[in-house]
């Protein structure tokens, strides 16, 4: 086993964290003048999700940076000219297009795959690839359907093909329409100037690493892999040769790297208080966010309701650079509604109060409705703070 090369920084556990905060965009003035394809661009990836609650994921994301960006200007900034395309990454994200030349390992990678879910009917790859070809882009309802029953996975021919397609980089997913998936060629969708995979797995694999640890500005081995999915051993392969440099961090047991522009100044500025989505990526892994916050973070929504601890989509509560909270929020026509609120002692009360005041202005509610907290001695103050705040 190759040694790893000696540690050049001492970080405190607070100074990791005011790092981490910065290299995910919640410290310091928000970039507005670049917006949500800045946004986009900072964190290299934002992860799609099905559930919606306020809103979805992928709409969350950058609300929790620049604060009430409009909804449908999310989804333009995304999609309008080609400046994003949906892919496998820490799992179906929507990434910046310049980065279509860095998953060619991926796309490769799935090319050579020995087995799959579905059994691709003959000739039904060609027959997609033909009429995308003919009549642009697609849904895989217009391409023939995208089942064959109601069943969730039980993919028709047609969806079959039009996946392994898009794993392949044959086809993009070029917007979302009804979340259902728009599909086209490749060769249509991606400029030119990045379509072809000329890159080896080495080179895809270092940029993905280096991007990984910019986008966390600290993080182990394990966080970096996970950022975009990869295997330990692959980052191990690059890691030397990604840019990012060897740091130690207290109550950290593992060796770190970081980004060498993050070190270069004390990150300072100031904290957004925002209700965070459980698939924001400065808390989607749950070691990490144990290890930087002291805060146990787990999605429920796939959990039965009667072993449910915090709710459906309980969100964090970022403010002041903690996690002082969590919200299981729902909407009623025009009200917010919190179904559970966690909070980390009185304190946290005006923070959470906040946060849930601007997401319901946000979302286009007029009022919120506080229905359990968690430390009933703290359900009156909260109220108390939401009446102020909304008078």
């Amino acid at each position: 086993m190759t040694s790893l090369p000696r540690p050049t920084t001492d970080l405190s556990a607070d100074e990791a964290r005011r790092i981490a905060l910065r290299a995910q965009g919640f410290l310091g003035a928000p970039d507005r003048r670049s917006g949500v394809r800045g946004v986009l661009r900072h964190l290299g990836a934002v992860q799609l999700d099905t559930i919606s609650v306020l809103a979805r994921s992928h709409e969350l994301i950058p609300y929790a940076r620049l604060g009430a960006v409009g909804r449908k200007a999310v989804d333009r900034a995304y999609w309008t000219d080609t400046h994003a395309f949906e892919y496998w990454s820490h799992a179906a994200c929507i990434l910046p297009i310049e980065e279509w030349p860095h998953f060619a390992f991926r796309r490769r990678a799935y090319r050579s795959r020995p087995h799959w879910n579905h059994e691709l009917p003959e000739g039904a790859y060609d027959q997609v690839i033909k009429q995308l070809r003919a009549e642009g882009p697609l849904t895989a309802t217009e391409l023939g359907g995208a089942k064959k029953t109601s069943d969730w996975w039980d993919w028709s021919g047609a969806k079959v093909a039009v996946e392994r397609a898009l794993m392949y980089g044959e086809v993009v997913c070029v917007e979302r329409r009804g979340w259902k998936r728009v599909y086209d060629l490749a060769e249509r969708a991606v400029p030119a100037e990045l379509l072809h995979d000329e890159l080896d797995d080495a080179e895809c694999l270092r940029r993905l690493v280096r991007l990984a640890g910019q986008s966390l500005g600290v993080g182990t081995r394990a966080d970096i892999a996970d950022y975009h999915r990869l295997k330990g051993e692959q980052v191990d392969a690059v890691i030397a040769d990604s840019g990012l440099v060897p740091v130690t961090v207290e109550g950290w047991s593992k060796p770190a790297w970081a980004d060498p522009a993050a070190l270069a100044t004390p990150p300072r500025g100031r904290h957004r208080t925002t209700l965070l989505s459980p698939f924001d990526s400065l808390v989607w892994e749950r070691a990490r966010t144990e290890r930087i916050f002291g805060f146990t973070h787990r999605l429920e929504a796939y959990v039965p309701k009667p072993k449910r601890v915090y709710g459906y989509f309980a969100m964090p509560v970022l403010a002041g650079g903690r996690l002082v909270g969590r919200v299981d929020p729902a909407r009623e026509g025009r009200t917010l509604v919190a179904r559970q609120v966690t909070l980390d002692g009185a304190r946290a009360v005006p923070s959470v109060a906040q946060a849930l005041i601007e997401a319901a202005s946000w979302v286009d509610c007029t009022d919120v409705r506080v229905e359990r907290v968690d430390a009933p001695e703290l359900r009156e103050p909260l109220v108390r703070e939401l009446t102020r705040a909304l008078a």
